[in-house]
């Protein structure tokens, strides 16, 4: 039996808005789950693109 990755349901990402598919590791609660990644959880994403630090940093 073939693993059909496509099949898999999607949600958008809050944060960044990129679609991202079901894990595992979300089976219990995938109506809860907002973000794609930590980073996007944490706020991270958007000092990335300039939202909170335009100075761009530490270095």
């Amino acid at each position: 039996m073939a693993h059909d990755k496509p099949n898999l349901p999607q949600k958008i990402c809050a944060a960044c808005a990129r679609p991202f598919a079901w894990r595992r590791k979300w089976a219990r609660d995938w109506a809860e789950v907002r973000f794609c990644s930590d980073a996007c959880r944490t706020g991270r994403y958007a000092a990335a693109k300039g939202g909170l630090d335009p100075g761009g940093g530490k270095r």
